[in-house]
């Protein structure tokens, strides 16, 4: 997937705001609170790091072109970055992008997530 790509698909996803930030990544937020970063490598390939589940940063964790997210993983969150140029089909990561969506927006106030029209029903 290129920036190009992840930067259309999370455009696509509720709630969502683009800013650019942390010396040129693509950070995506939704409620204000950061769900994908594009970018932050010291690599010239992309890097796509995410929020996950605990079951799913366990099993990536390890894979390669995975790891625990720069500075993210290393404060207890559970953040995975993808690099290089792993065998994940994009719609592997889409999957990836919009659950960290998910997971980030059920961590709002529930008046903020009523506010944007997230899970409701």
């Amino acid at each position: 997937m290129t920036y190009d790509q992840y930067n259309d698909f999370c455009r696509c996803l509720p709630a969502t705001l683009y800013v650019v930030q942390w010396g040129g990544a693509h950070v995506w937020k939704v409620g204000g609170k950061v769900f994908a970063i594009g970018g932050w490598d010291k690599s010239d390939k992309p890097a796509f790091s995410f929020k996950t589940s605990e079951f799913n940063f366990e099993m990536l964790r390890d894979q390669s072109g995975f790891r625990p997210a720069p500075y993210l993983a290393s404060r207890g969150m559970k953040w995975i970055q993808q690099y290089g140029l792993p065998d994940l089909a994009d719609d592997d990561l889409k999957y990836y992008l919009k659950e960290s969506h998910r997971i980030v927006s059920l961590g709002l106030t529930k008046k903020k997530q009523k506010e944007l029209g997230l899970n409701q029903g």
